[in-house]
């Protein structure tokens, strides 16, 4: 009708992406407890707040992970200088 697909709308893309996201902290969530243990809420809150390009990185980070502290060390790194 007005020349513009769905797909390329601000809107779709907006909402894609928070869907990327959303999948992205349940799967790393989901490994992070199977490799390190249960994660406590006050992890999990962290973990949620991080950005997609934070989850991605986690993600790899995470099959270095042994233990516990593994994640907490790289939690508390700064990681200001990546946004997405």
């Amino acid at each position: 009708m007005f020349g513009i697909e769905i797909e390329q709308t601000r809107v779709y893309q907006d909402a894609m992406h928070e869907g990327r996201r959303k999948g992205a902290k349940s799967l790393i969530l989901r490994l992070l407890n199977r490799r390190v243990g249960n994660v406590s809420s006050e992890v999990e809150v962290r973990v949620k707040a991080l950005t997609l390009t934070q989850l991605e990185d986690l993600g790899e980070a995470l099959l270095d992970f042994g233990q516990m502290s593994d994640l907490m060390s790289w939690l508390d790194a700064d990681r200001s200088d990546r946004v997405s």
